[in-house]
C-alpha cells in the first residue's frame, strides 16, 4: 500500500507513508488532507498516488480500526474517503461509529458498489458525496474540492444571499435549506437539486438536467441510455422524505411523467 503524506506519525501496522508528489504548479497554499479507507491494497496504492499527483496530501488504511488509531494519535484531515465494504463492517458502519466518536469530517464513498440503493443509504446517513470507482481519481479531487470550497470561507465572511420561494428559505454559501422555519436537512447533493428546481420554479427541469446538475453533463447511470432516471426518482424521492418528516402536507415538488420535476410556486426572491 503507498498513501502521502506530510509528516511522520505511528498509525499502525495498515499504514504506509511515501513522500508528498502535490503539484505546487497548482498555486495551493495549503493541499487538502485526505484519509482514504479501501482494503484492496493495488486499489488504495493507485489511487493515493494519483490523488497526490493531483496536489492532495493523503492518508491510506486499509481499514476502519487502522483509521480510528490514526485519529486518537492526534492525526487529523479534512475530509475522508470510504470504501462500502471493509474488513468485518460497512463503510455505512464505519460513517455512524465516525458520528458516535464525535468526527464529524466530510465523507465521500468511493465504492464499486454504484447501485442506487447503496447511493441512496450513504447520503441519507451523511455523506456528502457517492463516487463510483470507475470515474476515477480525476472525477474524485474535483468532488473534494467541490465539498472544500465550499467550506473553506466562514459564512459570515461572506454576503449572505439568501434565497425565497413561498414558505421556503434557501442559504447558498452553507448548503442550507428552511421550509416553514425548519432546517430541511438536506445533503449539499439534495441542496443543489432543490435550488435548481426552486430558481427554475413553475417551470419543469428535465431529468437530465437534474442529474448533470449532481454529476457532469453526458455522464450516463444505471441500465441503459436512460438509466440515470433511476437516480433522479430515488433522490427527489429522498428529498421529499426530508420535507414531509417537516410538513406532512408538502406537495412543492411535481412529476411530469418522462420528462422532470418542477417546484410548484411563484418565483424565486433574493435578499
Amino acid at each position: 500500500m503507498t498513501v502521502l503524506i506530510s509528516e511522520t506519525t505511528n498509525a499502525g501496522p495498515n499504514y504506509v507513508p511515501v513522500p508528498s508528489r502535490g503539484d505546487v504548479s497548482r498555486g495551493e497554499t495549503k493541499e487538502i488532507r485526505v484519509v482514504l479507507v479501501d482494503d484492496d491494497d493495488d486499489f488504495r496504492e493507485a489511487i493515493s498516488g494519483e490523488l497526490s499527483d493531483e496536489g492532495f496530501d493523503m492518508r491510506g488504511f486499509g481499514d476502519g480500526t487502522a483509521m480510528f488509531d490514526y485519529f486518537s494519535e492526534g492525526g487529523s484531515a479534512d475530509v475522508i474517503v470510504l470504501d462500502w465494504r471493509l474488513p468485518g463492517t460497512s463503510g455505512l458502519d464505519l460513517l455512524g461509529q465516525l458520528r458516535r466518536r464525535g468526527i464529524m469530517l466530510p465523507v465521500i464513498f468511493l465504492t464499486g458498489m454504484p447501485a442506487t440503493s447503496y447511493e441512496s443509504a450513504a447520503l441519507d446517513n451523511g455523506a456528502l458525496d457517492f463516487v463510483n470507482k470507475s470515474r476515477g481519481a480525476s472525477i474524485l479531487a474535483r468532488r473534494i474540492r467541490l465539498i472544500m470550497n465550499a467550506a473553506k470561507n466562514p459564512p459570515e465572511q461572506r454576503r449572505q444571499e439568501v434565497l425565497y420561494c413561498g414558505d421556503l428559505l434557501l442559504r447558498p454559501q452553507v448548503s442550507r435549506a428552511m421550509w416553514k422555519g425548519h432546517d430541511v436537512n438536506l445533503t449539499v447533493v439534495e441542496f443543489n437539486i432543490v435550488s435548481l428546481l426552486v430558481q427554475n420554479a413553475s417551470e419543469y427541469v428535465t431529468y437530465r438536467a437534474i442529474y448533470d446538475c449532481v454529476h457532469h453533463a453526458g455522464f450516463i447511470a444505471g441500465n441503459g441510455e436512460d438509466g440515470y432516471r433511476t437516480n433522479v426518482r430515488s433522490s427527489i424521492k429522498r428529498i421529499r422524505n426530508k420535507f414531509r418528516a417537516i410538513d406532512p402536507e408538502f406537495s412543492q415538488i411535481e412529476n411530469f411523467l418522462a420528462f422532470g420535476y418542477r417546484w410548484r410556486g411563484a418565483p424565486v426572491e433574493r435578499a
